[in-house]
Parts: C-alpha cells; sequence; structure tokens
C-alpha cells in the first residue's frame, strides 16, 4: 500500500466539511459493530444492506460519497474478521475485539 501525506491549506468551510465527512464515515463504522454485535452471524453482505439502510435513514450519511460509506464498512468487517481469526488461531493475551471510533 503507497501511503500519501500532505498538508492541506484550507479556509473554515473546507474543514469543517472535512470533519464532517470523518465523522459520518466513524457513525457509519459505529453503526455497523453494533449491528454486529446485536445479530451474530452476519457477513458483509449484511453489512453492505446494513449500510444501505442507513443511507436512508439518516440525511446526513446521504451527503457523504457512496465510495466513503463503503469504505467505512469494508474497515468495520476487516476489525471483525481480524477478532475471528485472531480466536481460531487461538493467539494468546487480547484478541482485539472491534472497539467503537
Amino acid at each position: 500500500m503507497i501511503v500519501l501525506e500532505f498538508k492541506v491549506k484550507g479556509n473554515k468551510t473546507q474543514y469543517a466539511a472535512i470533519d464532517e465527512a470523518i465523522r459520518t464515515g466513524q457513525f457509519v463504522r459505529n453503526k455497523c459493530i453494533r449491528y454486529w454485535m446485536d445479530n451474530k452471524g452476519i457477513g458483509q453482505k449484511d453489512l453492505y444492506r446494513y449500510n444501505t439502510w442507513l443511507r436512508s435513514e439518516y440525511p446526513f450519511v446521504t451527503d457523504l460519497n457512496s465510495h466513503a460509506c463503503q469504505a467505512s464498512v469494508e474497515r468495520a468487517y476487516s476489525s471483525i474478521s481480524r477478532f475471528y481469526d485472531k480466536c481460531k488461531k487461538q493467539v494468546p493475551g487480547k484478541k482485539g475485539y472491534p472497539k467503537f471510533k
């Protein structure tokens, strides 16, 4: 993976838009993790369907790009699958239960 770092010089409205996008992405991720906690045995497709429901239920989620919402769902699912992998491999110590951000 290639990581690029840069410094953004913007005005207050641009910074507010960036902060809103970050908060919305965290909201989607947290809702997906809560949905997984309440309904054991769901997969990635179920989380994508839940994302579609979130977009119809909350208008501010619709403002975020669909790719960004799907990336938040993928991050949530990767933390869930990492947790299950560590449990299956019986890694000693904490297993890294998915946390809310």
